[in-house]
Parts: structure tokens; C-alpha cells; sequence
């Protein structure tokens, strides 16, 4: 990594390595993070943890609605407490982020009631809401009401509650650890790493949007981050110009977005394959160069100059096992040999971190008509410019 110029390097904080028991931080783990992180700081990298998930397996007490369950959510204010104060003043550290593209869910026992509890709190009485939702008091369920289907529904009111409702669980779920890191460790920074359809801008299905709106994590996180992968009008193949100009205008649209609220951006996935043929997906997906690889690494880093803070690749090597696009997303291939991309990258790292930061001038842009966005699906029409 030192070679290719990279100063900050993601990993994954796993239950199965680090947090098995609610309230007690594993000692194996802990002591592989503690080596990781003395090999780092002589090789002059940042570490960036990222909070526990699924990879080697879920606990069953935290098979419950991660998200939205208290008892889930109160076993990882635990888990930051325990884990910023261990590593309190550790400069290695760059930030924590508290989950891999999380996402609200939109249908399960916890949400229902969570779901109740809110129309209750926020219109106070049937009548009140069958007003706010220009239906017959027959038509509300009150103390019952179930989700709305998951379905386009552009400007319905009872959608639009139901994501709004999602935005108010995710902001919880944010405060609350950010709250618990900040009670061990007050100078560290926190962020959570946003799935691109956390920007409403080509939601394949309108319960794809995450409820982490951005402009309101903003108000609870010390920086920003976004994962973008291109996907405008599906599964990007190198196949035209064209498409890879209308991805490029996607992600830039994606960027402004997630700056708009004013705080600093880290692009802190992207990345595409190059190398071979996928297997994923039955094998559908033709096969694509280093080079094609490469160039799209480039123009993604000089699309996003100037309006983001760092970059964060994905991922360091090949993954022929993995099922996804990772199989061949990496700046070494599974062997170690240094692919063009990552040559090229490292020449782009290292001209980068001789430069003073800038911040790029861009032409006023309307902001998402964001009620609409997330009332209807939308991969197919609409302006990205």
C-alpha cells in the first residue's frame, strides 16, 4: 500500500473478530487490531474502522432489525464506548464509520410499531391524520396502520410520511453512537459510509432509497461519505461513450448532493472491473481490460476533484471468490501483480498529496425535488445534468 501511495486504509470491524457478547470487546481481535495498527503507523497509513457487520457471521442475539431494534442498537453503544475508549488518542486512527452502507428496512414487526408510534406522536389523533392524508377516517387503521407498499406513489402523503419516518430511525440510529464515541474519545472523528442510493437520484425501487438522507446526517457526523459504483441504466460494461459519460454525470450529481450541506466528502467507495470476465450474474457481463478498467478509476478521480476531500478505492486486491463485482475491482491482482489501474493510481496518489486541497467552483445547480425522489422509482428518465 505504501508503494501505491495510499495513506488511508478501510477494514471491517466484524462480530465474529471483535463483539460476539453484547458489552465485551473480543481479546483476539483486538490484539490482530493492535499489530495492524503498529504496522501502519510505520508505514505512515491511517487506519479507518468501519463497525461491526455480517462478514464472518451474525451473532443470534443481533439477528433482530439492526437498524431500528433498541436492543440491537443499545449492544453498539456499548460496543463504541468500549472500543473509542481503548483506542482514545490512538493517531493511527483516522475516523470511525459506524456501518457499511446501512439502510432502513421497510417492513418487520419493529418497524410496524416504530411506524405507529410516530403517526401517534406526530398527528395526535386519527382525525388529524386522515386530514394530513386526505382519506375517509375508514380508510386509517390507527395504532394499526401497516407500511405503505412498497411502490411508486410520486407526492402521496402516506409514502412520503413512511420515508420520512425511515430519515427519523436512521437519524437515531446515527446520534446515538455518535453520541456513545464521543463520551469515550471527544476528538474523534465519526462518519457513516452512505450507499449511492442514499441520493434518490436512480432509485431502482422506491424502498431502495436508505433513509440516510444526507443533509440531515450532516448535522450528526463530523464529515460525509459516499459509495458510488456505476450503475445509470444498469450494469456498466464500457460498451459506449456515451454510457460512461451519462455515469460520470451521475456521480457528479451524486457528490453535489452529498456536499450540499457543507461538510467535507470522502468518496469512500468506487471503483470498477478490469481484467477479465465477471462470473457473477451467470457470466453475462463481458469482459473488460485493465485499461478500460483504469481509465474509468481516472475519470472517476477527475470528475470528483475538487469536490471531495480523499478517496477511498475498492478494494485492494482481486476477490475471484467474491459475488460480486469485487472479483476483479482490485489495484493488484489475486497474485499481487500491480494491474494498470493501480500503477496509474499510485501516480495519481502521489501527485495528489503534493498538492494544496482546492475546492472547485461549480455553476448553481437546483437542489432534488427530494419528496418526489423518493416517492417514485426512477432509472430511466430525468436530468443529470
Amino acid at each position: 500500500m505504501r508503494e501505491l501511495g495510499i495513506n488511508c486504509v478501510r477494514v471491517f470491524l466484524s462480530y465474529g473478530s471483535f463483539y460476539r457478547t453484547p458489552g465485551v470487546l473480543d481479546g483476539e481481535g483486538l490484539a490482530k487490531l493492535d499489530q495492524l495498527l503498529e504496522i501502519a503507523e510505520q508505514n505512515g497509513i491511517y487506519v479507518h474502522p468501519t463497525g461491526p457487520d455480517h462478514w464472518e457471521g451474525t451473532p443470534r442475539w443481533a439477528r433482530a432489525d439492526r437498524i431500528a431494534d433498541e436492543k440491537a442498537l443499545a449492544a453498539l453503544e456499548s460496543f463504541w464506548r468500549l472500543f473509542a475508549a481503548r483506542y482514545r488518542g490512538r493517531h493511527a486512527i483516522f475516523a470511525y464509520d459506524l456501518r457499511n452502507e446501512p439502510k432502513v428496512s421497510w417492513d418487520d414487526p419493529v418497524m410496524r410499531r416504530r411506524w405507529n408510534a410516530w403517526l401517534r406522536q406526530r398527528y395526535g389523533s386519527v382525525s388529524g391524520l386522515a386530514r394530513a392524508w386526505g382519506v375517509p377516517l375508514r380508510d386509517v387503521h390507527w395504532t394499526r396502520e401497516p407500511p405503505p407498499e412498497a411502490k411508486d406513489a410520486p407526492g402521496d402523503r402516506r409514502l412520503l410520511d413512511y420515508q420520512r419516518f425511515r430519515e427519523d430511525v436512521a437519524d437515531e440510529w446515527t446520534r446515538r453512537q455518535v453520541a456513545a464515541i464521543k463520551a469515550a474519545d471527544p476528538e474523534a472523528l465519526v462518519t457513516v459510509g452512505l450507499i449511492q442510493w442514499s441520493v434518490p437520484l436512480r432509485l431502482p425501487r422506491v424502498q431502495a432509497y436508505s433513509g440516510f438522507r444526507p443533509e440531515r446526517q450532516a448535522k450528526l457526523l463530523d464529515f460525509l461519505e459516499i459509495h458510488f459504483f456505476p450503475f445509470e441504466r444498469g450494469f456498466y460494461e464500457y460498451r459506449s461513450a456515451q454510457g460512461e459519460e451519462r455515469n460520470l454525470r451521475y456521480l457528479e450529481r451524486v457528490v453535489r448532493e452529498v456536499a450540499r450541506p457543507g461538510k467535507p466528502v470522502v468518496l469512500a467507495e468506487f471503483g470498477w472491473y478490469g481484467g477479465g470476465q465477471p462470473t457473477i450474474d451467470a457470466g453475462r457481463h463481458p469482459a473488460a481490460s485493465e485499461e478500460q478498467q483504469a481509465r474509468w478509476g481516472r475519470r472517476v478521480i477527475e470528475t470528483t476533484r475538487g469536490l471531495v476531500a480523499g478517496w477511498l478505492h475498492w478494494g485492494l486486491y482481486d476477490d475471484p471468490e467474491a459475488t460480486d463485482v469485487s472479483q476483479l475491482t482490485g489495484l493488484l491482482a489475486a497474485d499481487g501483480r500491480t494491474k494498470a489501474w493501480g500503477s496509474q493510481f499510485a501516480e495519481l496518489a502521489r501527485g495528489l498529496q503534493k498538492e494544496e486541497p482546492s475546492v472547485r467552483e461549480l455553476a448553481p445547480q437546483a437542489p432534488l425535488d427530494w419528496d418526489l425522489r423518493i416517492t417514485r422509482t426512477d432509472t430511466e428518465g430525468g436530468d443529470l445534468r
